[in-house]
């Protein structure tokens, strides 16, 4: 995918100089706008995004200083780099001192300009580059590859790996802890846009008072806490991805700007009235039934069909107990950092594959590194792996054995006779509410509570 042209702003009050320059850039694949004085300057830049301002000092009604002021308080991203007739140091050192990248003196080279630009493009890049090392810097560490080779694992990879060269939205549903996002970064690496940035946010951890901030950035002095101009996570993906994780938390008031950056590409930053646009594509991830919290008026139908062109349903690990050693053994070398060899007995991986793991994934990584950090002579035996009183080998029921009179808690108890109901009636959540005797929202509330899904 190529980039689109670096757009230059030029401000000259001289129509001759203005068109030498814009002939010169666009030679160079640049594109050009131009203002012939600081006043039509500010209008432009409030009009269209820039990448870099070439200004003149001495402009008619406002000075080229003036509209590098409405720069950096503004628009800190786009470069500038000042022209004059005037060789006069003060006026030099008070331009860099407000941001400029250089002051260049008349007369000057089209090749020594063009190499000033250059330079100044580079650094507006590598600024943007590090913003987006430290948005993923501060996302959790994870595998380059999915581990698993299970049937229900190599399904979700195959029709991930079919939409990945595709712009569509992709809607990633499942239980907590079972890899969602892993899922999304494999269908980002396997797809035209995987030179460019991913870009992650988990819309359940964001204040429902930030999370358009935080997507759409802001502008300086948007609220108390603005102190300067914010580009926002779809500004920072552009070219890119942008991965919304529990995206069924998004309140239902944000929903609707949501709604709207997936129709158009279009945004407006907090306290800004500029239409900004972004050539992202938007995966997004949830543990809930949206379709049920369209049901109950929590979340827009319309926005639903917009974020799930393409759904992908990601098994629990109970579903795919196949893939327990290799995650053992991936978790083994991973997360427990010892030294010595650490292995794990066939006792103990059989309660491994007998256990129902409620947190999926995350659960079995957990109980893995505690293991691997208590166990003695580099062997994990069925002494060393915790779980939940009553959750051991046999909590599952086998050849039609009924939980019921053994050491298995009320909680357990209520999950398996749910999940019994709702099974019964094929999930038809009205008739299953009524033979459990509790309201509709209940149910919901315990389907949630229990990760129970619909096989």
């Amino acid at each position: 995918m190529n980039p689109p042209a670096m757009h230059i702003l030029v401000v000259d009050d001289e129509t001759d100089f203005q068109t030498v320059i814009r002939s010169t850039l666009e030679n160079e694949g640049y594109r050009v706008t131009t203002a012939g004085d600081g006043a039509a300057a500010i209008n432009q830049l409030q009009a269209a995004s820039f990448d870099l301002a070439l200004l003149d000092v001495r402009l008619p009604r406002v000075d080229g200083v003036e509209v590098l002021r409405f720069l950096r308080d503004h628009f800190l991203d786009t470069q500038a780099v000042m022209l004059t007739g005037v060789n006069d140091i003060r006026l030099a050192v008070e331009c860099m001192q407000l941001g400029a990248y250089s002051y260049i003196p008349k007369p000057y080279s089209s090749i020594e300009l063009l190499a000033v630009i250059r330079r100044a493009l580079e650094r507006k890049r590598l600024l943007q580059e590090n913003r987006v090392l430290k948005v993923e810097l501060s996302r959790h560490a994870m595998a380059e590859t999915i581990i698993g080779r299970s049937k229900p694992m190599l399904d979700v990879l195959s029709v991930a790996s079919r939409v990945a060269p595709t712009d569509s939205t992709v809607l990633i549903q499942g239980p907590s802890g079972t890899g969602k996002e892993l899922v999304a970064s494999f269908i980002h690496r396997n797809s035209l846009r995987k030179e460019n940035p991913f870009i992650t946010i988990n819309c359940a951890a964001v204040p429902e008072t930030l999370i358009e901030s935080e997507l759409f950035g802001h502008e300086k002095g948007a609220f108390t806490d603005a102190v300067a101009q914010r580009q926002g996570l779809v500004e920072m993906a552009s070219t890119g991805t942008l991965f919304l994780d529990e995206v069924g938390e998004i309140s239902t008031m944000m929903q609707p700007k949501l709604l709207r950056f997936l129709q158009t590409g279009e945004f407006r930053r907090v306290g800004g009235n500029k239409a900004l646009n972004s050539n992202v594509r938007v995966v997004s991830a949830t543990n809930k039934d949206l379709r049920s919290e369209v049901a109950d008026g929590r979340f827009r139908e319309d926005l639903l069909y917009r974020l799930n062109v393409i759904t992908l349903e990601v098994p629990p690990l109970r579903d795919r107990s196949e893939d327990i050693p290799q995650l053992v053994e991936h978790f083994l070398r991973k997360r427990v950092r010892s030294k010595a060899v650490k292995m794990i007995d066939d006792k103990a991986m059989e309660l491994l594959m007998r256990y129902d793991w409620p947190g999926n994934v995350r659960e079995l990584e957990n109980v893995i590194e505690r293991a691997g950090i208590l166990c003695r002579e580099g062997m994990i035996r069925v002494e060393d792996i915790a779980l939940p009183a009553g959750l051991h080998p046999g909590r599952r029921e086998q050849n039609g054995d009924s939980i019921l009179g053994t050491a298995v808690g009320m909680r357990e108890i209520e999950k398996a006779h749910i999940d019994g109901v709702l099974k019964l009636v094929s999930w038809n959540k009205n008739t299953a509410a009524g033979i459990l005797g509790i309201s509709l929202k209940t149910l919901y509330t315990k389907i949630q509570q229990f990760n129970l899904t619909r096989d």
